[in-house]
């Protein structure tokens, strides 16, 4: 069985990339634009029993960054063990520790290698 993965992420060519990459990494992919919308695939999918294994999220996104994303997953208690990858252009140290004391598991630097993300992904979602 694929490891589910919701990637959240305002770019369309960085939602493209990720879908593409990891698609050919054995995963099924189902993405958001922004925080809000990530919110809401969220809650459909796991209404339906399909809720992703583990989230990949950008920081920098309109109406609810990734910052508060991961807030707004982690305040919802059927969420609060679900691993969270942040994938972002950001290398700020004061930002990695605002998003791993948010929730977020693990912060990957882009530009990424698919090969690299998928591992995290597969270790995280152990």
């Amino acid at each position: 069985m694929s490891l589910r993965v919701l990637t959240v992420d305002d770019s369309r060519t960085m939602r493209d990339m990720l879908r593409i990459a990891l698609s050919g990494h054995g995963f099924t992919v189902t993405q958001a634009v922004d925080g809000l919308d990530g919110l809401d695939v969220l809650r459909g999918e796991c209404g339906r029993g399909e809720g992703p294994d583990v989230i990949v999220t950008d920081i920098n996104m309109p109406r609810l960054d990734g910052f508060g994303f991961i807030e707004a997953v982690r305040a919802d208690a059927a969420h609060q063990g679900r691993p969270i990858l942040v994938l972002t252009t950001e290398a700020d140290a004061a930002k990695k520790a605002r998003a791993r004391a948010a929730g977020a598991t693990g912060w990957i630097v882009k530009p990424f290698e698919p090969a690299t993300l998928a591992a995290a992904i597969r270790r995280v979602a152990a």
